[in-house]
């Protein structure tokens, strides 16, 4: 971390365009954040745009901004954040959840500083911002499956910071730890065997989830003179044994588990998943990583995975249609030579599911570790009906 930071100071010193890649948690908009406050550019503005949390319609106006009827519901003019950060720093948070049109966008941004606000007919104007950007996914991968543009990422990635996770780093968490303390107000001590605890624990969340724990512990202690003993740790940390890193991505367990959902599960796409998206429970990548476990499954036959997410062949043009329109098209030429990759069932986001009314699911396949293979229609009448997985 000293080595990241000292980069990070040197990187502040110039106008370079920065990339800042690292797990989710691990603190890349503090990185970033840093950098701005050790550049010449401190007196200006650090505007931070989440690109996941904003529809690919609504990010052209909070980049660019809007002019007054431009769209329904733009009943004024509206200033960009681009123009916001006029000689300061504009920071693209999740930039790997950018649409293929947006990311054109800011290329030309990126290439020219010009700048047109969306109904806008006067001419362009030209902004000095300097922009970080950061993301969890890897952009490389992204560029050879054709969602994400190289030359996009050869303009953003001038330099390149990578935040390693909390569990590389065992070393910090003593001391992250007593400064959220500090932060909470209440100075109390752990005994040795409550930070061994800490320290053994692989912190899928990284610094987030510590100072989730660390405020958790600190207003339930009962008394901040009392030291809290491992008895006082949550029972999610002392649960888990050392384990080897985890090697996926945590944001593709969502993927996962609507995959199990609609293969396992008796769901459908259009009953169950395609609601989801509209409410905005699941975001665009999880619909894209979702795709692409039905492509890696059906050897990348897009007419199979209809028939894998319970739809008729009758809907193939609807569902690519809707795809299109939504930008989460996946390659299938990726999974034409690759062996189908079968996911763990991993269970949160599936609760945000409703459950099956009777008459209305697909014959339940079998799941391949239970010792018997009874179909749903099996179940005997006086039996409520019930999702074949516990949701916690």
């Amino acid at each position: 971390m000293t080595e990241l930071l000292n980069l990070a100071e040197r990187a502040a010193a110039s106008d370079a365009k920065v990339l800042i890649t690292g797990e989710s948690g691990v603190g890349k908009d503090v990185v970033a954040r840093h950098i701005h406050a050790s550049s010449t550019r401190r007196t200006g503005e650090f505007v931070a745009v989440n690109c996941a949390g904003v529809t690919e319609t609504l990010l052209e106006s909070e980049l660019f901004g809007h002019v007054k009827g431009s769209f329904t519901g733009a009943y004024r003019d509206k200033v960009g954040k681009l123009r916001l950060a006029h000689h300061g720093t504009l920071f693209l948070d999740e930039i790997g959840e950018m649409s293929q049109r947006m990311q054109a966008l800011l290329l030309r941004f990126l290439e020219n500083g010009e700048i047109q606000a969306v109904g806008s007919d006067s001419a362009r104007t030209t902004v000095e911002v300097r922009v970080l950007a950061a993301t969890n996914r890897n952009l490389t991968d992204m560029v050879a499956s054709g969602s994400f543009r190289e030359d996009l990422l050869y303009r953003l990635r001038v330099i390149h910071l990578h935040v390693p996770p909390l569990r590389d780093r065992i070393e910090d968490i003593r001391p992250l730890a007593m400064h959220f303390f500090a932060r909470s107000g209440r100075l109390v001590s752990l005994t040795d065997e409550a930070w061994q605890t800490l320290e053994r624990y692989q912190w899928p969340g990284n610094v987030r989830e510590l100072q989730n724990i660390v405020e958790q512990m600190a207003w339930l202690s009962e008394s901040p003179d009392d030291p809290i003993g491992i008895e006082q740790v949550p029972a999610l940390i002392k649960s888990r044994e050392p384990s080897a890193p985890p090697t996926r991505e945590r944001r593709r367990q969502a993927a996962d588990e609507l995959y199990h959902a609609l293969v396992h599960g008796g769901y459908s796409f259009w009953d169950h998943i395609h609601p989801l998206f509209l409410n905005r429970d699941i975001t665009r990548h999880d619909l894209r990583e979702l795709v692409r476990r039905g492509l890696s499954m059906s050897r990348g036959n897009y007419r199979a995975v209809l028939e894998l997410f319970g739809m008729p062949a009758g809907d193939y043009k609807r569902f690519m249609n809707f795809l299109s329109t939504h930008d989460c098209r996946a390659d299938y030429r990726e999974f034409r030579t690759t062996k189908a990759d079968v996911p763990r069932a991993l269970r949160s986001v599936v609760s945000l599911l409703p459950p099956l009314a009777a008459g209305s699911e697909r014959r339940a396949k079998a799941d391949a570790s239970g010792p018997s293979q009874k179909n749903v229609g099996d179940r005997p009448a006086n039996e409520p009906l019930r999702p074949p997985f516990s949701t916690t």
